[in-house]
């Protein structure tokens, strides 16, 4: 546990599973990791001090899972993510980057749009604040981090349920 936050649940969506050929789907997926928050945590940069400071945090999205003693978060060094790299935006926005990766020209199989649909667009929808990780730049990327094509950190924080979701969408 770390700063008040309790996992609760995580959601992996391989892209894989939909698809009969593994061109098709870019080594693609989504990971998410929700987690409960209580009532009198109140500003959003300190629930994000608490997401980063949580072993949930320390995953590099590269196959080994999360290491609770990690010093990698994706392709980046987790001594150099602070809250204040996470960039406020709006649901719309989250929605296009997301839809934007997917494809825009690549027909979404039905089970996979299903999948998204329920584990990431409706979370997005019930946000109150949705951050956004920008890149950050060559020097915060660790010694193999560029295993990943693309990689995109949106931080969901639900006030009314009492919690914020961690969902990372990549390819390798």
């Amino acid at each position: 546990m770390g700063n008040g936050l309790v996992h609760e649940e995580s959601v992996f969506i391989n892209f894989r599973r939909h698809v009969p050929d593994p061109k098709e789907h870019g080594f693609r997926w989504v990971d998410i990791k929700q987690l409960r928050f209580s009532a009198e945590s109140v500003a959003d940069r300190g629930l994000l001090a608490g997401l980063m400071e949580h072993e949930q945090f320390r995953d590099d999205y590269a196959g080994g899972g999360v290491l609770p003693d990690g010093p990698r978060h994706g392709p980046y060094w987790l001594r150099l993510i602070t809250p204040d790299l996470y960039e406020p935006i709006s649901q719309e926005k989250a929605v296009r980057i997301l839809r934007e990766w997917v494809d825009p020209l690549w027909d979404v199989p039905i089970g996979l749009e299903a999948d998204l649909q329920r584990e990431v667009f409706a979370r997005l929808a019930a946000a109150d604040g949705i951050y956004h990780l920008g890149e950050l730049g060559d020097e915060a990327i660790h010694d193999w981090g560029r295993v990943h094509d693309h990689f995109h950190e949106f931080v969901l924080i639900d006030r009314s349920a009492g919690r914020i979701t961690l969902i990372v969408a990549a390819d390798d």
